[in-house]
């Protein structure tokens, strides 16, 4: 990354990262989804669930505009680098619980992750079905949905 960047695009590839998370040298995207579950209840859980919606629409929406621009700062497609589509995705999995203990917000970020990792049919396909960081977004978005049925069903089990 040049030094000779403006502002708007340090702002684009400082997002992306979510700060410095995506710099670690090991697993980014893990980390990205830590930060993610560390914040949540802080920043997303204690709001309306109609405020959520508004907050995970908006970070969609800025994030992919950042991401499509980071990337071609950065000159790769989806470097692992980018992790806010780990936050999106993260926030998606716990989106419909009011309150989490530690053990459901650890399963939710495990959940995540399996499904962010091994992107099971359509998380893999949906990164082609928009272009630059819409579909960086979108299989992150389709990775969360999966998580939160499966934590939704097994609250519903358990509780």
């Amino acid at each position: 990354m040049s030094t000779e960047l403006s502002l708007r695009d340090k702002i684009a590839v400082h997002a992306s990262r979510l700060g410095p998370s995506g710099l670690s040298p090991y697993a980014p995207g893990t980390v990205g989804s830590a930060v993610a579950i560390a914040l949540a209840p802080i920043f997303f859980m204690p709001l309306p669930m109609w405020l959520r919606i508004v907050v995970l629409a908006a970070i969609f929406c800025w994030g992919s505009i950042q991401i499509t621009r980071a990337e071609q700062i950065l000159g790769s497609k989806d470097p692992g680098e980018i992790v806010i589509d780990e936050l999106v995705g993260q926030w998606i999995t716990i989106l419909p619980f009011a309150t989490l203990s530690l053990w459901w917000m650890v399963l939710a970020f495990l959940l995540f992750r399996l499904f962010d990792i091994t992107k099971p049919y359509p998380v893999k396909d949906s990164e082609s079905w928009l272009s630059g960081g819409w579909g960086v977004m979108i299989d992150d978005v389709i990775a969360g949905f999966y998580a939160m049925v499966c934590i939704g069903a097994l609250r519903f089990i358990i509780l």
